[in-house]
């Protein structure tokens, strides 16, 4: 849990959502950058393509060699169309799979960054298997024996934040939010009526302190006053020391305990009620 000096400011769930959202908020590479050295991007799946909405590359994390993967969307226009406005395709999560592999191959832990608002729904995306790629990813995860952090350090869309998102840590950022579905959608959905968003982002329970709360996370990154926007070096800061502290926390563990620990953490979740 953060320290008591690092709890979250009070914010409603609406203003959270609006803040992962934020247009000049830092995504992947803007985190990559400040926190990793020589790091070198993996491009392609060998099957299909590449798909820009994931970024895949190994790197230094102060001591430590990492694999790290991340959804990366776009600052202006330009960019969003070519990051696919960061929904990945069948192709960017068999990237991440094989990227897992190579790590694991090699005996590197893997960091994931999770900022996306949900997988790419496309005909074209349907018919190349996107359910079967992250359902792949799921099992495959669970099973990979080197240490696995995740982050969610924007919006964690559904199947689509998932499908990188089984690891022995599970970290969003202060103003992240975590979901099943947009708040949107849901109000659409749960009370025929967009403009109740703000109701259902309440309802949803996707808050940092909401998932911390549930349960479903084991830690809040706290962000500079006013969000990650407002000072991309300080949010940097912060997240990686928290990934660094992760990292000497799991250096050790065999990977038989790699693998059960992570089995563990998410069979305990949604069990509210023992016999």
């Amino acid at each position: 849990m953060p320290d008591a000096q690092t709890l979250p400011e009070e914010k409603t769930p609406w203003q959270r959502v609006r803040n992962a959202r934020h247009p000049k908020r830092p995504h992947t590479l803007d985190y990559v950058q400040r926190i990793l050295t020589n790091f070198q991007e993996i491009h392609g799946d060998r099957l299909f393509a590449d798909d820009p909405a994931i970024v895949c590359g190994i790197g230094r994390l102060d001591s430590h060699p990492i694999m790290l993967i991340g959804e990366q969307k776009g600052r202006d226009t330009k960019q969003k169309l070519y990051r696919n406005f960061g929904m990945p395709k069948p192709e960017g999560y068999r990237k991440a799979l094989r990227a897992m592999h190579m790590a694991a191959k090699f005996a590197r832990a893997i960091v994931t960054f999770l900022d996306t608002p949900g997988a790419y729904p496309g005909i074209d995306a349907e018919e190349r298997g996107q359910a079967e790629a992250i359902a792949r990813n799921l099992r495959e995860m669970a099973r990979l024996p080197v240490p696995l952090i995740a982050v969610c350090i924007g919006e964690g869309g559904s199947g689509g934040a998932l499908a990188l998102g089984v690891a022995n840590r599970v970290f969003m950022m202060e103003n992240a939010v975590y979901s099943v579905i947009t708040p949107e959608s849901c109000a659409s959905i749960i009370y025929r009526d967009a403009a109740k968003a703000e109701q259902a982002a309440a309802a949803l329970k996707l808050s940092a302190p909401d998932m911390l709360g549930l349960g479903l996370i084991d830690g809040i990154v706290p962000e500079p006053p006013g969000g990650a926007h407002e000072d991309y070096d300080e949010a940097a800061r912060l997240l990686k020391e928290r990934l660094a502290r992760s990292l000497e926390e799991l250096f050790n563990l065999t990977p038989d305990e790699a693998i059960q620990l992570r089995y563990q953490k998410f069979r305990r979740m949604g069990n509210f009620f023992t016999e």
